[in-house]
């Protein structure tokens, strides 16, 4: 699986850490609180990003990039929940992947502007994981 991104902008070049940093990390060592800390950064430093042109759509898009990485890291989690609980984890993920990656698609769409690579790849991540956790129900 690809390391989903956490960019920002820097003379005109998407930069910045992956979620794949933490691979290989013992998953009680990873932490909410870690990822948490990790996104309110990026929240942060976003706030700088333009208003317009692709930077300023990524900037409107921070919330549903936060959203969708936070699905990502769940559903890599489900093992921790009971059976019943499980499904309906598997069940609010594909909601929330639908309606986070669509605001991104659209918002995008709507300003004729292509999606970069890096939030392209955030997508298809989220929804991967997502039809993995179904398949293994």
């Amino acid at each position: 699986m690809h390391g989903l991104q956490v960019w920002l902008y820097e003379n005109e070049q998407m930069i910045g850490p992956t979620i794949s940093e933490f691979e290989g990390f013992e998953p009680q060592r990873l932490t909410w609180a870690v990822l948490l800390a990790r996104w309110t950064e990026f929240a942060r430093a976003a706030v700088a990003l333009p208003d317009s042109g692709e930077p300023g759509l990524v900037r409107q898009s921070v919330t549903d990039i936060i959203a969708l990485q936070a699905v990502w890291f769940a559903l890599g989690h489900l093992e921790e929940l009971e059976a019943d609980e499980k499904q309906l984890g598997i069940d609010r993920a594909g909601v929330l992947i639908a309606r986070h990656a669509g605001a991104v698609r659209k918002r995008f769409e709507q300003a004729d502007q292509p999606l970069p690579e890096e939030l392209e790849e955030l997508l298809n991540d989220a929804s991967t994981a997502y039809e993995e956790s179904k398949k293994q129900g």
